[in-house]
């Protein structure tokens, strides 16, 4: 017992070194980390943890201007010791060495570190080299930087993007900062202040006000818009002449109080439509029996005139928890004629086989049922099948509304790992609930808030003239860029 006392009360030299370095790491104390190392080196074996631990210390105290320079000299001992000591750098390591490159302004170095990984790198371990270049003021090179990331699959976010945004407008590029709009826009909602203040500062300068196209072909850019699924003509600068920059609100309508232009729920472009169909299509004969899937992928060009999509399995269990409760077909009956009251079409009902044949058993609803069959508004889904894949397809495929209350959040959905699947929710999915007995509906919000362009404005007065729109969803309110 002792001795067990004992043992505890003195750790090891290795032991208490880690404890050491521990503290360090977390207190971010450069000073006392360096003088641990000094008093190490003759008596501890480094290991990797060891040499990264000490890298992040330094990385981290880049930021302080007291402590910089000491950090840096430290840091690059650090990796030289490593190196030396044929010890492999992980990406951390590098992550580190590369942030205390861009310190000193050598991007290039923090590129070099950072494409060392081959595609083990992460977007942390390419953001020294971006931002750095970006700060330099070095255009070129950071875009050669984002070429690189997506070229082995990492996926910029609003940080790297608003860099990028940032020194595309002090370089006066008007392409990229078109590009970079676009980019905003597709991966970020709301943006931030500062990317609302870089966007503000692009539209108030001069460059913006001369470049543009003076004419161009209306109808082709509202095709555009319409391919593009709203929002977006990607058709580039349209109009010459300065710019009105101010911030402005949106009614619930969508109309922005300013411009009086009408903002719009943005969906999925039309070549995305047809990949997230082809996705889910793909997922769904691995997993199902192919004939069945390919048999309802061909009734369902043979019958296209939905608008709507109901996932009949979760509406006939919607709140059914308890004692008595079962499959309410009544629910489905009230939400299935709820959406015919709206378009005066019939929505696609799609339940399983098995829970149909149990209904029909029903005398009360069978006549209604076996109507519903007849006239193609109730799909049975075969034995043994997972009816998520045919609703999701059919909604998809048709471009129509689904209703489900399902956040579709399940180990199939994360399968399409899909980076637009949540601006398709969006505009696509109906979730509802029921007031004694009637169904509300909630649909899709009247405008997505998200950076959006529009072809012209119109004035008080009802004409149109030449111009963009860029509508720009920041924070809580919006910032309208006329």
């Amino acid at each position: 017992m002792d001795k067990a006392k004992k043992k505890k009360k003195n750790p090891t030299p290795e032991v208490q070194f880690r404890l050491n370095l521990d503290n360090c790491s977390k207190t971010k104390d450069l000073s006392t980390a360096i003088s641990l190392y000094e008093s190490a080196l003759s008596t501890i074996r480094f290991s990797n943890n060891h040499f990264n631990s000490f890298l992040y210390i330094c990385s981290n105290a880049v930021s302080d201007p007291s402590t910089k320079k000491p950090a840096i000299e430290f840091g690059f001992r650090i990796f030289d010791h490593m190196v030396s000591s044929n010890v492999t750098p992980n990406e951390a390591t590098v992550t580190a060495v590369a942030r205390l490159a861009a310190a000193t302004d050598d991007g290039d170095k923090a590129f070099e570190l950072a494409k060392g990984m081959g595609n083990c790198g992460k977007l942390r371990t390419y953001g020294p080299a971006l931002f750095c270049y970006c700060k330099m003021g070095e255009a070129d090179k950071a875009y050669q930087v984002e070429d690189h990331m997506r070229s082995i699959g990492l996926q910029l976010e609003e940080a790297e993007l608003v860099g990028l945004l940032k020194v595309s407008v002090e370089k006066e590029r008007e392409e990229k900062v078109y590009q970079y709009l676009h980019k905003l826009r597709m991966s970020v909602r709301s943006v931030s202040e500062s990317a609302a203040e870089i966007i503000h500062s692009w539209f108030g300068g001069e460059v913006a006000a001369k470049v543009g196209l003076s004419d161009w072909d209306m109808g082709q850019v509202k095709e555009a818009i319409l391919q593009n699924g709203g929002g977006w003509h990607g058709r580039g600068w349209l109009g010459k002449g300065k710019w009105t920059v101010q911030r402005s609100r949106i009614a619930p309508d969508g109309r922005c109080l300013t411009c009086r232009e009408q903002l719009v729920c943005v969906d999925i472009d039309k070549a995305e439509t047809e990949r997230f169909a082809e996705a889910v299509a793909s997922l769904a004969m691995e997993r199902e029996v192919h004939s069945n899937f390919k048999e309802f992928q061909d009734w369902l060009e043979q019958h296209s005139e939905y608008d709507a999509v109901v996932d009949a399995a979760n509406v006939g269990l919607y709140q059914q928890n308890f004692a008595e409760g079962g499959f309410s077909i009544a629910q489905l009956v009230t939400v299935v004629k709820e959406l015919h009251s709206r378009s005066n079409k019939w929505p696609l009902v799609v339940l399983h086989k098995k829970r149909l044949r149990a209904l029909l058993q029903n005398a009360c609803y069978r006549e209604l049922l076996e109507e519903w069959i007849n006239e193609k508004v109730l799909y049975g889904t075969p034995f043994g099948s997972n009816d998520d894949w045919y609703w999701l397809y059919a909604a998809v495929k048709r471009k129509c509304l689904l209703l489900t209350n399902d956040e579709m959040r399940d180990h199939i959905f994360e399968l399409l790992g899909s980076s637009f699947f949540a601006i398709w929710k969006e505009r696509h999915q109906v979730k509802y609930t029921f007031v004694k007995g009637e169904p509300k509906l909630l649909m899709p919000p009247t405008y997505s808030v998200v950076i959006q362009v529009a072809a012209y404005i119109t004035s008080l007065g009802g004409q149109p003239f030449p111009g963009s729109c860029v509508n720009v969803g920041c924070f809580m309110h919006q910032a309208a860029f006329l």
